[in-house]
């Protein structure tokens, strides 16, 4: 499950700010994922709780964001929406779409006190 291992990347990133930024601990934790990213928001949540025991962001909300895909098709001149890597352009059926958005993930805010 590569989820863990996000969100130990999540963790290291919280706990070089609280060096930097002096705070306690974490309340909150605002995260943007993709559609085409690959991430299971539930396996993400499951592995947050794991993943925060102990540290600085033990029992903070983990709030999570999903980005839409979105790509722009060749074919067809257009911006559209991908549901999936590999499905047609819904506009006109071809498969030659580049991927301009929803394959990343994003650590957007941390609510600290």
């Amino acid at each position: 499950m590569h989820e863990m291992a996000l969100c130990e990347g999540m963790m290291d990133i919280i706990c070089d700010q609280q060096q930097v930024q002096d705070f306690q601990r974490v309340k909150r934790v605002i995260v943007e994922i993709g559609a085409l990213g690959h991430v299971d928001p539930h396996a993400l949540e499951f592995a947050w709780e794991v993943v925060a025991r102990g540290g600085p962001a033990e029992n903070a909300a983990l709030e999570i964001i999903e980005i839409p895909g979105a790509g722009w098709c060749m074919d067809c001149s257009a911006t559209v929406t991908v549901q999936r890597r590999g499905n047609p352009c819904p506009r006109c059926g071809g498969y030659s779409i580049i991927v301009e958005q929803g394959d990343d993930m994003r650590l957007k805010e941390l609510e600290v006190i």
